[in-house]
């Protein structure tokens, strides 16, 4: 249920592995990294003094953490399919799966950050387009995860021929979540190809709504909502001083950032809303923190 977007930026290579040492003596279900280049702190395309900051890429991270990892789900939260052909990604994908013993997960999203796209000369289309080319991805990549044998696709966007794809993954069909909350276009697209629908910075009122939402998108192209788990990307930390809590949370008290009862009734609250699995951002990447949330707040919800 508990899973983790670890940071990029500014880390090392021994500081990743002391935290995924402690999540694999945990609780942890899974272990994320991010799919940005320079740390994804603006949605705009100024120049900062923070894109100079020391960051690892996210895909490299997660097929290390294959070789040195034994238990947890791997992905990143999300790809930004703008970045990569999404026939190519899906081979790195099932590559990462044999290295892992099949824990490995295709997680994608429309792509968003402009400042990136224009720094490494990435064409950054409209969000209609971008919506459009995602929807085409999924298409496509469930398809080479399935079809055996040669594999022809003839999209607008991405075209195949002949092409082959094996192996496809050790137990079976790897995962593929879409990441995003658009109602129309991106939560469409989870209905009609997605494992997982992970939703961003959404309070349980949201997620609520969101699954409604999906449910409805489910029944129009005929799908079974029980076959695609919801998630959250949201921030839990455990402040003791209720005060410093209370300025943390700045009036959003759904947020999970309090003394350790206060996290775990928020916690229940996303649960009760639907929430099937947290991928929690901005813990501090020390192992004492990811402890102290395995053995304070998860054994709640054993």
């Amino acid at each position: 249920m508990f899973s983790s977007q670890l940071y990029n930026q500014q880390t090392s290579w021994n500081d990743i592995v002391s935290v995924l040492n402690t999540m694999e003596q945990g609780r942890w279900e899974s272990v994320y990294f991010y799919d940005h280049f320079v740390p994804p702190w603006s949605h705009t395309d100024e120049v900062r003094e923070s894109d100079t900051l020391p960051t690892l890429e996210g895909i490299t991270l997660m097929a290390a953490a294959a070789a040195v990892t034994t238990r947890l789900k791997l992905g990143v939260l999300v790809a930004g399919n703008t970045y990569r052909n999404p026939a190519l990604m899906a081979k790195m994908i099932a590559t990462m799966d044999e290295i892992s013993g099949g824990r490995a997960q295709y997680c994608i999203g429309a792509g968003w950050n402009v400042r990136e796209h224009q720094a490494y000369g990435w064409e950054f289309p409209s969000m209609r387009e971008r919506s459009d080319r995602l929807e085409e991805a999924c298409e496509l990549v469930k398809q080479l995860f399935t079809t055996d044998g040669m594999f022809d696709y003839n999209g607008k966007y991405y075209q195949l021929k002949s092409a082959p794809f094996e192996p496809k993954g050790v137990k079976g069909r790897i995962p593929i979540m879409v990441g995003g909350n658009g109602e129309k276009r991106t939560l469409r697209t989870a209905a009609k190809y997605a494992d997982i629908c992970n939703l961003v910075g959404v309070s349980p009122s949201d997620v609520s709504h969101k699954k409604e939402v999906l449910h409805r998108h489910c029944e129009a192209v005929g799908r079974d909502p029980s076959e695609i788990k919801m998630s959250a990307h949201v921030p839990m930390r455990i402040e003791r001083d209720e005060e410093r809590a209370k300025q943390l949370r700045g009036g959003r008290d759904h947020l999970m950032i309090g003394p350790p009862q206060y996290v775990i009734d928020r916690c229940a609250d996303y649960i009760n809303a639907g929430t099937e699995e947290f991928m929690l951002q901005s813990i501090q990447q020390r192992p004492d923190r990811y402890a102290e949330l395995n053995e304070e707040i998860f054994p709640a919800f054993d």
